[in-house]
């Protein structure tokens, strides 16, 4: 385990997530916050940058305007994206920070812009997913 997997484990546990699944050998943890939309989240150290990634939702049939949007939205964001995976089959949202000078605020600031992110575009992003 490296010191930097380390501290972002102590950084998490500090900011009172709860981890519910860790990959020491990988150096990827995954937490929930189920109540600010935090759920599996993945933090993974891949060294010399720290990616936050989550599942948000399947990407609609209906893409045109959707797409459209999702830049539209990307540009009010405070911290990271929302992004295809790389099959265009699910749309995360993601973020990443550098390692070499991470400190408790950035990880804190990069989960909350999800939190954000989550609260203020939920709906809308909710009926492109009814289609």
């Amino acid at each position: 385990m490296s010191e930097d997997f380390q501290k972002v484990k102590d950084y998490i546990i500090q900011l009172g997530y709860s981890i519910v699944d860790e990959d020491q050998a990988e150096e990827i943890i995954i937490i929930d916050d189920e109540e600010n939309g935090i759920k599996n989240l993945i933090i993974d150290c891949e060294n010399p940058i720290l990616i936050l990634e989550q599942l948000i939702m399947e990407t609609p049939l209906n893409t045109d305007m959707f797409f459209k949007r999702l830049l539209q939205i990307n540009r009010t964001l405070v911290h990271g994206a929302f992004a295809l995976d790389e099959k265009g089959q699910n749309i995360l949202f993601r973020d990443t920070l550098q390692l070499a000078n991470l400190d408790l605020n950035e990880i804190e600031g990069s989960i909350s812009a999800l939190s954000l992110a989550l609260a203020e575009n939920i709906e809308e992003l909710l009926d492109y997913s009814k289609g």
